[in-house]
């Protein structure tokens, strides 16, 4: 009896404790989550539920990402002479943005420090065959170095084609820097791995959890996407590395995805966004060719917005609300995932009340199921305003795609959710040329013939027990 009074006292003190725990874990909650939404379902059940909710809440329950900022100080500090002297050539190329979109050029240099230029090549690569080959070409007339990054490396077939291609280079004496997301790409056997080094061929994982205050923070990822080739040609878009972005998943094939090459300043901002990745990775600095080669026959006004949850200010969420309110007439957006927090989904509103079309295209199918079930919450708000939602049919679409009137036109790896507005580190190409945004004017025009319209009243005729699950899904959005 007295050894089972002894653990009943234990388990006492023990919930108690827990308990304690939980009330302290619910006032940070309160203090720090970036939504109040957020921050209410964190209180309520870290007091309620606190042995379930504390380790959940070391996992999922922050939104900063601790000492990539300042270790990015400390690299320019030692690196000062280098970095002043790459900027200021950039800066040689800044541009004035036409009156209708100049309120963006503020933003652009107080979220990055570098703004618009002109000088820039932006060609459209539509679905993954058209990108893999201008990658592995790009790839096969490296002269100096490669800096490559992708937040999903598979070791399939297409996977074993770039492994195989960036071997044959290393072979050939060229620097070869591969950065890949450890969650992403969790799936990746050591093996492959083992092989790139074995052949001189330095890589490293993102190291998402390295750093005070990270060790538990699964919920952030480098979902960028990068190929950088002599500091003259780079890459970024939707596209991962793995056979299922060829179409070749049964369950989700087609594979509908977009990718962007680029030339000039961008190239640069692009290798500037890799290289501080792969400084908060390894704590080493890259030789790379800061010298611009601008592409003064196309002359395009670009801009390169990498962002992450380091950001001092959330930049990915209000350069996006800013874009969306500068559109006048047309706003078409193209995402596999549509859980909007609530500015976006306000100026969105906005938009389409002022008489702006906008159009967002979404998958028919889902790849991640609570995410396609939450974009339903959306229908009757989505309705009331006008906002007009299409559903692709031709397989999985996702891209990530933004046009504002005929002005503007971004590709990158932002998804129209909270996880890539808050949590991921991305990075998004915005394009302020007439001829590249006639391109993605026709490609989503292409996409829209292979859409249904959809009746959002249809979420009105659902049964409840939809209904119910949808509800759930939206509650979950913040994590999402």
């Amino acid at each position: 009896m007295l050894v089972d009074g002894g653990i009943v006292a234990i388990f006492s003190a023990a919930t108690v404790v827990v308990h304690a725990l939980g009330i302290v874990h619910a006032a940070h909650a309160v203090m720090k989550v970036r939504s109040s939404q957020g921050a209410i379902a964190w209180g309520i059940s870290l007091v309620t539920f606190p042995w379930l909710a504390i380790p959940l809440y070391w996992i999922l329950g922050r939104s900063k990402f601790h000492g990539y900022a300042e270790a990015m100080r400390i690299a320019f500090r030692q690196h000062d002479k280098v970095v002043r002297e790459a900027y200021s050539e950039i800066l040689e190329f800044q541009v004035a943005l036409p009156e209708k979109l100049a309120a963006l050029q503020p933003l652009a240099e107080a979220f990055t420090g570098i703004p618009f230029t002109s000088g820039n090549a932006a060609e459209l690569l539509i679905n993954g065959q058209q990108t893999y080959e201008a990658m592995l070409g790009a790839i096969a007339q490296a002269k100096n170095y490669i800096l490559l990054q992708s937040y999903i490396v598979n070791d399939d077939k297409s996977g074993k084609e770039f492994k195989q291609a960036l071997i044959a280079k290393a072979e050939q004496g060229i620097r070869i820097y591969f950065l890949y997301d450890e969650i992403g790409s969790n799936k990746l056997p050591r093996s492959y791995i083992k092989s790139l080094k074995r052949n001189g061929i330095q890589v490293s994982a993102f190291n998402t959890t390295k750093g005070r205050g990270n060790r538990f923070q699964l919920n952030f990822r480098n979902h960028r996407k990068i190929l950088v080739v002599d500091g003259e040609i780079a890459f970024l878009g939707g596209l991962n590395i793995g056979d299922e972005y060829l179409g070749k998943n049964p369950h989700l094939s087609p594979w509908r995805d977009t990718h962007m090459m680029m030339q000039g300043p961008t190239v640069q901002c692009l290798q500037s966004s890799f290289m501080r990745d792969w400084y908060w990775a390894t704590r080493t600095v890259l030789e790379v060719n800061w010298h611009i080669k601008p592409n003064l026959e196309s002359n395009q006004t670009a801009f390169v917005l990498p962002t992450g949850p380091a950001d001092r200010l959330a930049a990915c969420n209000l350069f996006f609300v800013n874009a969306i309110d500068q559109s006048q007439t047309r706003l078409w957006i193209a995402s596999p995932y549509f859980v909007p927090d609530e500015s976006t989904l306000m100026t969105l509103k906005l938009a389409a009340i002022r008489g702006v079309d906008v159009r967002i295209i979404l998958p028919n199918r889902p790849d991640h199921l609570f995410v396609y079930l939450c974009s339903f919450s959306y229908y009757t708000e989505m309705q009331a305003m006008g906002i007009k939602l299409y559903r692709y049919r031709d397989g999985f679409m996702h891209q990530k795609i933004m046009l504002i009137d005929r002005d503007m036109a971004a590709v990158g790896t932002v998804n129209l959710d909270n996880r890539s507005f808050f949590l991921n580190f991305e990075v998004m190409g915005f394009v302020a040329d007439l001829r590249f945004v006639e391109s993605v004017e026709k490609m989503l025009q292409d996409d829209l013939a292979a859409s249904i319209a959809v009746d959002l009243s249809e979420y009105d005729r659902k049964p409840l027990w939809f209904k119910l699950i949808v509800r759930i899904s939206r509650l979950l959005a913040p994590l999402l």
